[in-house]
């Protein structure tokens, strides 16, 4: 289930563009399938035909229908570069994506939900958290080794079809019985396998084109033309033009801007040393060679983009001895290093999709906070300088990242803007400001400006103090769906089987926040890379199998001291919060950061596995707990308000909610 849950926020990711500032859609559809699922399960002897049937159904449409380009019409949430859209209106789409991740998650769920009505209860837990760390271990290699879609569908066509096969002996029939049954095995397999091949011809097609190819975070196309007799390779990524790689000679004469930094840096002395963040294809680098750059530190977070350059780009500046190439997160680059530069310099680090179990974190979002500019001012030299350019398309925005690195660095920026709709603006700060040499002084911000995003608060693109009505609205449907969705699966009687559980559900949703946090505070301790985001997934994994261990092995405090523990571990998170472990040395940062954040986790499943092994119903139980993580994905948007460190404040009323509501005798299931 894990591996078809993470191929299908891959996947459709790539190919319907919402679903990259929503990647957590196909998630929540997840867990109401999987909840469903598990309810449903009694009568499971084999794989419902409705789930693979339904996952070729999907990818065929969408196929048939993608979701190329968006520019977002709100003005609180940014959608960047993209024009216009083509394919499915978001209200469309969305819904159709939600509703078939839920059916095809449901089906595999029908038979994990018979193993825990069938084995003991932790046993089954066991094996179901064992296949979730094999689920994520398999597609982390395959990320690594950048296998395309194609792969991911083979894999998850084979555990279908082995799925398929019913768990129960069939008794000895007439031969015409036979026959009769043989019909309507052969005429199932072919309902069954039909919509599966076409899911692989489809998939085949896309992992085959020439132009394609797989990073860990993007589908990433290719395409050669000219411009003014010059050589421009186009990078897309998602469906969304991204960058193009371009001579630096161009680049520079079509768009003066891109030599401001250089200008507007002690007035124009050339820098020997220069960090680039967001190297890309290597355009960039390749202008601070053309400017006399001595050595240039080129950290780029995506592998695929990076070695395109180095292979295809005209200037070939990867190549050249004065380059060291990094594929890391540039902020966490930045506190690694100890080395010090005459420029810092980040180059349209729009990433364009979010980080994989966090709503509203964006892999560069680490990147614009008050706190990251600091840390570019302490790796200056003396007369260095600090520089960042992007198609901004927002005057507010701009002068929010000025404002925020005037207070970062104690003065007034130089903030260079061009017009037109996706207005483009240079805002260079030298690291006094005798380091700087401004052209037209920056007005200021206005009555409007947001306040600087912070590494609690890190949402450089919301406008608002308030979560925009647009993800209100989304997650009230989602919501919505589920109640109905649970109702019409259960055939009435799910609410009432899972009405002694209550504690269970809340204990689902405060688990879900804490997961959030941990990849959010790692994601700030170690880099927004996909390599940390799969290290704390199968951490978190760990860490529940762990309790589920402890809990069977040994003998266990009782449940009310199990809270005490879980209640110290979130009062710890509290008191040293991530700005804390962000001072400490690498490998003591790593130490406390585990303990930090796993030791709430752990507790948190020793009491769910506790109270799990005792429950009547198993599949009600485990079911309410899904559903129950569902609403904690919706309730993570709570961060927009209180910020990323407020989400321990909520997941600590839900666990109080939960320890409220425990039974106060409970009584050992049958085995």
């Amino acid at each position: 289930m894990l591996f078809l849950e993470l191929a299908l926020i891959r996947w459709t990711g790539s190919n319907v563009v919402h679903l990259s500032y929503f990647s957590n859609f196909v998630l929540l559809g997840s867990f109401l399938g999987i909840g469903i699922g598990i309810l449903r399960s009694s009568r499971a002897k084999r794989l419902p035909y409705y789930s693979p049937v339904m996952l070729g159904l999907l990818v065929a449409v969408i196929a048939w229908k993608p979701v190329t380009v968006n520019r977002g019409s709100s003005s609180s949430v940014i959608y960047f570069t993209s024009l216009s859209t083509t394919g499915p209106p978001v209200w469309v789409i969305l819904p159709i994506i939600f509703v078939a991740a839920a059916v095809v998650l449901a089906g595999p769920a029908e038979l994990v939900g018979r193993c825990f009505a069938e084995l003991p209860r932790l046993t089954a837990y066991r094996f179901d958290l064992i296949g979730s760390l094999i689920g994520i271990v398999s597609f982390t290699a395959l990320s690594f080794l950048g296998a395309p879609p194609i792969w991911w569908g083979l894999i998850v066509t084979i555990a279908f079809v082995v799925l398929m096969v019913p768990q129960a002996k069939t008794p000895a029939t007439t031969t015409a019985k036979t026959t009769a049954k043989t019909t309507a095995m052969a005429l199932s397999a072919a309902l069954v396998l039909t919509p599966l091949v076409v899911m692989l011809g489809v998939l085949f097609h896309e992992s085959t084109q020439p132009e394609n190819s797989w990073s860990p975070y993007y589908k990433v196309q290719t395409s050669s033309t000219e411009f003014r007799n010059t050589p421009v390779l186009t990078i897309t990524v998602n469906g969304v033009p991204h960058q193009q790689a371009i001579p630096a000679e161009a680049r520079l004469q079509w768009e003066s801007q891109y030599g401001l930094p250089y200008q507007r840096a002690a007035a124009g002395k050339q820098p020997d040393n220069v960090l680039i963040i967001g190297a890309g294809s290597g355009t960039d680098v390749a202008i601070a060679l053309s400017k006399g750059a001595k050595h240039v530190d080129a950290v780029e977070i995506d592998p695929r983009i990076r070695d395109i350059g180095r292979e295809r780009h005209p200037d070939h500046p990867y190549q050249d001895p004065r380059v060291s190439s990094h594929i890391d997160d540039g902020r966490a680059f930045l506190s690694r290093t100890d080395t010090k530069y005459d420029l810092i310099l980040l180059a349209l680090p729009d990433s364009l999709t979010l980080v994989n179990g966090a709503s509203s974190l964006r892999l560069e979002s680490y990147l614009f906070t008050e706190e990251a500019f600091k840390s570019a001012r302490e790796h200056l030299k003396p007369g260095g300088a600090f520089a960042m350019y992007n198609f901004y398309r927002e005057t507010w925005l701009i002068d929010r990242l000025a404002s925020t690195a005037q207070k970062a660095f104690g003065h007034v920026p130089c903030v260079d803007k061009e017009g037109g709709d996706l207005q483009q603006a240079v805002i260079t700060a030298g690291l006094t400001e005798a380091d700087q040499s401004c052209g037209t002084a920056w007005a200021g911000p206005t009555a409007i400006t947001p306040p600087p995003a912070t590494d609690n608060r890190p949402f450089l693109y919301l406008f608002t103090d308030r979560i925009p009505s647009l993800y209100l609205v989304t997650l009230g449907l989602i919501l919505v769906a589920g109640l109905i969705g649970v109702g019409i699966a259960g055939g009435g009687s799910s609410y009432r089987r899972m009405r002694p559980y209550a504690d269970l559900f809340l204990l689902g949703a405060g688990f879900m926040l804490l997961e959030t946090k941990s990849i959010t505070g790692f994601a700030l301790l170690f880099g927004t890379t996909w390599v940390v985001n799969a290290i704390v997934f199968a951490g978190v994994l760990v860490a529940v199998l762990a309790a589920v261990e402890v809990t069977r092995r040994f003998k266990t405090p009782p449940l009310k001291v199990m809270y005490v523990v879980l209640f110290a571990g979130l009062a710890l998170s509290w008191v040293f919060p991530d700005s804390w472990l962000l001072s400490m040395p690498v490998g003591l940062r790593a130490l406390a950061a585990v303990l930090i954040a796993f030791l709430p986790i752990f507790a948190a499943n020793v009491v769910f596995a506790k109270r799990f092994t005792d429950t009547a119903d198993g599949t009600a139980s485990f079911g309410a707990n899904l559903l129950g993580a569902m609403l904690g994905g919706c309730l993570e948007y709570a961060a927009l308000l209180i910020g990323f460190h407020g989400l321990l404040i909520v997941a600590a009323v839900l666990y109080a909610g939960a320890f409220l509501l425990r039974p106060k005798t409970l009584t050992r299931a049958a085995a």
